[in-house]
């Protein structure tokens, strides 16, 4: 009787521990979400193209005059905020080609085309004007915005 008390003991004993260790082996619902997360595919440095496969990370943006992608802070003019007595870290850019410019304003997605009639004259769009004064002078309306040479 003392054996059939004895070994029955180890067989309840066995199967308790069998249902813990296979309880541990299951993945909990919070593992095989976090499993799913890690498989998404990893962001790639420089895999930022544009519409026009321009490289933000690497500093270039669609020119459409240039029909191309470029550096505007090598390719162009460079117009600083305008002085009224405060500190801005904004600039704009230009670029000529011809009777037209274009601007490259961070307050803008896209760029802004320009046109003037003549040589000599200001580029114009809406109540944009890019007067070559000293360098160069941007309005809006009556309001200087942007200076530069």
């Amino acid at each position: 009787m003392k054996k059939i008390f004895l070994f029955s003991i180890i067989i309840g004993l066995s199967f308790s521990c069998a249902k813990k260790v296979s309880e541990e082996k299951k993945p909990s619902q919070e593992t095989t979400k976090a499993a799913k997360e890690d498989t998404s595919s990893p962001t790639v440095v420089g895999g930022d193209s544009d519409s026009h496969s321009c490289k933000a990370s690497a500093g270039y943006t669609w020119s459409i005059l240039k029909k191309e992608c470029i550096r505007i802070f090598e390719n162009s003019t460079k117009l600083s905020h305008a002085e009224d007595g405060k500190t801005y870290t904004t600039v704009a850019y230009v670029i000529f080609e011809g009777d037209k410019a274009e601007l490259f304003l961070d307050t803008q997605k896209e760029s802004i085309i320009l046109e003037r009639k003549s040589e000599g004259d200001s580029w114009i769009k809406d109540d944009l004007q890019l007067i070559p004064w000293k360098g160069y002078v941007l309005k809006k309306g009556e309001k200087i915005i942007y200076t530069g040479e």
